[in-house]
């Protein structure tokens, strides 16, 4: 039996029309969440590298300041100095996510940093031409400004992570996971190293 065209463009219209729904019921249960999590975690991640990255430019700067007022001060300006070294000599990229040992040696490298950042900011307190400086105050808040940016910067990170690693674990994102991305790992997270970890470096006089 032959179709006469008036049925078989009907055929084809029901079909697009199923392929249509069929598309819109799956993007309505979430297939797509784990890739889109995804992404949400790797741009979250560039902004924890990029004010990273601020604050280790910021460093020569503020050392070569100090230095001007307190060569004395050789101990702390060296700290800063190997600390920003270690920092910056971490290699990132995108497969850090997936290895929580390198992302704990990352944090910790950063954290080292922030330590003897603070060290090197109380020493103004001995040096009153310093604290007046207006290139050491301006330095003081660009570095001020830059960790309150780190901390929101991490804070993002943690909470796509967080919920990229949910979508995975549970329903139904764990059957989309199954199925379609079982390729994609959980991301590793930011853990606190010390009690007072979420809390920029101390830096207002």
């Amino acid at each position: 039996m032959v179709n006469s065209p008036a049925i078989t463009q009907n055929r084809s219209g029901l079909r697009f029309t199923v392929l249509a729904l069929l598309a819109l019921m799956l993007t309505g249960c979430g297939i797509n969440n784990i890739p889109t999590y995804d992404e949400q975690v790797k741009s979250a991640w560039s902004q924890v590298q990029n004010q990273y990255q601020r604050r280790a430019d910021l460093v020569p700067n503020l050392v070569e300041t100090v230095k001007g007022f307190a060569t004395q001060e050789r101990e702390t300006l060296t700290a800063v100095i190997e600390a920003r070294s270690r920092a910056t000599s971490i290699q990132v990229d995108e497969s850090i996510l997936n290895d929580p040992k390198r992302l704990q040696q990352f944090q910790q490298a950063q954290g080292e940093l922030s330590s003897a950042l603070s060290r090197l900011m109380a020493v103004s307190e001995r040096y009153p031409d310093l604290k007046s400086s207006q290139n050491f105050l301006a330095l003081q808040s660009q570095l001020e400004g830059t960790e309150n940016r780190i901390a929101v910067a991490r804070r993002d990170f943690i909470q796509a992570v967080e919920r990229y690693n949910t979508e995975i674990r549970t329903f139904p994102g764990r059957l989309w996971h199954s199925f379609l991305y079982s390729d994609m790992e959980l991301r590793a997270n930011f853990e606190a190293t010390t009690p007072d970890a979420e809390e920029a470096p101390q830096v207002e006089f």
